[in-house]
């Protein structure tokens, strides 16, 4: 085992130390990555002179990642990583973050280990709120060029990652604060992409548990384990998921509750629900014709719930409480798997017809949003959030890189969704609008009298119109918030979050969206 495999920690996941400096020299740094559109100077004599060099002799030196001499900046050599056009008006803030992956990247390969990141903005007027975060965003993007997966670090027979990570990452004219900020946001976004990352094996639904549990020990987020032979009592529509799985006791279910109290009286309380599908075979509705390949990443939802919990616990926000419920389960296949026209009793006693074994998700998350509907009912200033990697729909509909945030009334009316979406687009994790309509709730209307909502319809999500959008009112019914709507006597904001577009599928890194949304939106 090499001496960088002997260092590195598994629970929680390292992240590269973030140390501001305002020395374009300072020696403890051993490379400068300079991060810019180019358009104009920098204004820093040393960085501008060495780009002025590069480009008298290659032209193309500022768009293509080049390692440049420079006896003016730390190391004496410069990466020179271009960020395309940011003044247009579909340019935002993730340039700098793509850019400063990239630089850090080719930094790395050139046996950087300590790179300083220096980020250049150039746009004026209207478009400075919109990038008033980039060096910020910029440090997010290099810090994930450093993240080592999980199996790496535990697997003393894999190769060297040395050249993958940085030791150090300082940052010129980036204060302190901001700092400590950018580097928990990266330490909970890591913890994401190690639990939704995980194989199915590694992150079976036991060892999913025992890995938040081993992460929140001795902090200040309460963490209980749900483990029963049954969960037909509590939780009906996740056991009839489970259920298959029960014959392989690795694989046995778990719910995990996760919980922050800040101090000061509680002003606000937030509730996310996490889907935690550990693998899906798509079940008795299996996904056939090389579909399934990825489907460990089915557990996104609950991965950035613990991930945010995690993020909570180390900036230790006061006057709130935060709730995370994660349902952890593997869609498993086999003899005694669930199957499509079965009713079963929710819950909230919402008799459910299952239309499709595929749509597993809102199945295993719909009784535990009811346990936190029954909560938030006794909680001061409540919201309550469903995560997951849903639907292939969202996917269809708005492509990689985007997460849909739909509000029921009274979050809509708080407007929630639409400040999610324009904190996130400040913090290169931008989100689009979805609107769950009448139609919504008609899809799901019973066909029959031995039903009260039918869970899904028996095609593919992309091939069905609203496809993300009616399994939010399935949601919403099944778990009884249809009777705490904007004109009940107690209305409960809730919001649902379909990130199957966001948190990025095999073999793409996971991305550990939408933490920086929901932490511009809620803690800063």
């Amino acid at each position: 085992m090499d001496a960088k495999r002997a260092k590195m920690q598994l629970v929680p996941p390292p992240v590269a130390k973030v140390t501001p400096t305002n020395d374009l020299k300072d020696e403890r740094a051993d490379c400068v990555v300079f991060v810019s559109d180019f358009a104009t100077p920098s204004g820093l004599d040393a960085v501008d002179k060495a780009v002025a060099d590069a480009d008298a002799i290659d032209k193309s030196a500022t768009s293509q990642f080049a390692v440049v001499p420079s006896a003016g900046v730390a190391g004496g050599r410069m990466v020179l990583s271009n960020t395309g056009p940011v003044t247009r008006d579909y340019d935002d803030v993730r340039r700098y973050s793509d850019a400063a992956q990239k630089g850090v990247k080719r930094a790395l390969a050139a046996g950087a280990r300590k790179p300083l990141l220096v980020v250049h903005y150039t746009a004026k007027g209207a478009l400075q709120d919109l990038f008033a975060n980039h060096i910020a965003v910029a440090v997010t993007g290099a810090l994930a060029q450093c993240y080592v997966p999980l199996e790496v670090r535990e697997d003393k027979t894999a190769p060297t990652w040395s050249a993958t990570t940085a030791e150090e990452l300082f940052v010129y004219s980036l204060d302190a604060n901001t700092a400590a900020t950018v580097a928990a946001i990266e330490a909970a976004r890591s913890v994401s992409r190690d639990l939704c990352g995980g194989d199915p094996e590694r992150m079976a639904p036991p060892k999913f548990a025992a890995y938040v549990q081993e992460l929140f020990a001795g902090s200040n987020v309460k963490v209980t384990v749900k483990e029963k032979d049954d969960f037909s009592d509590e939780y009906p529509l996740l056991e009839a998921v489970a259920r298959c799985s029960r014959v392989v006791e690795r694989h046995h279910p778990r719910v995990v509750n996760l919980e922050y109290t800040g101090e000061g009286p509680i002003e606000k309380t937030l509730f996310f629900v996490g889907k935690g599908i550990t693998y899906d075979t798509g079940g008795a509705d299996i996904k056939a014709g090389g579909i399934m390949a990825g489907m460990h990443r089915d557990k996104g939802g609950a991965s950035s719930v613990a991930g945010f919990l995690y993020l909570v616990s180390l900036l230790k926000p006061k006057n709130i409480r935060v709730v995370g419920k994660l349902a952890v389960v593997r869609n498993s296949v086999g003899a005694d798997a669930y199957v499509a026209d079965e009713i079963i009793h929710s819950r909230a006693g919402v008799r459910v017809r299952v239309g499709n074994t595929d749509a597993e998700g809102r199945m295993v998350m719909a009784d535990v949003l009811c346990e936190a509907k029954e909560e938030a009912l006794h909680a001061p200033s409540p919201h309550i959030f469903t995560m997951a990697t849903l639907t292939g729909h969202a996917v269809r509909a708005y492509g990689d890189g985007y997460f849909a945030a739909m509000d029921n009334g009274p979050a809509r009316a708080a407007n929630i969704a639409s400040t999610i979406a324009q904190k996130g687009l400040e913090w290169g994790d931008p989100a689009e609008i979805s609107t769950v309509r009448r139609e919504d709730f008609s899809f799901v209307k019973k066909t029959y009298l031995t039903e009260d909502v039918l869970q899904a319809n028996n095609a593919a999500s992309t091939n069905t119109a609203r496809g993300h959008q009616y399994p939010a009112a399935f949601l919403t019914i099944a778990s009884g918030l249809d009777k705490h709507g904007i004109n009940s006597d107690q209305p409960l904001p809730y919001t649902h979050l379909d990130i199957a577009g966001s948190t990025k599928m095999w073999p793409t890194p996971v991305s550990g969206s939408p933490i920086p949304a929901l932490a511009a939106t809620f803690l800063m």
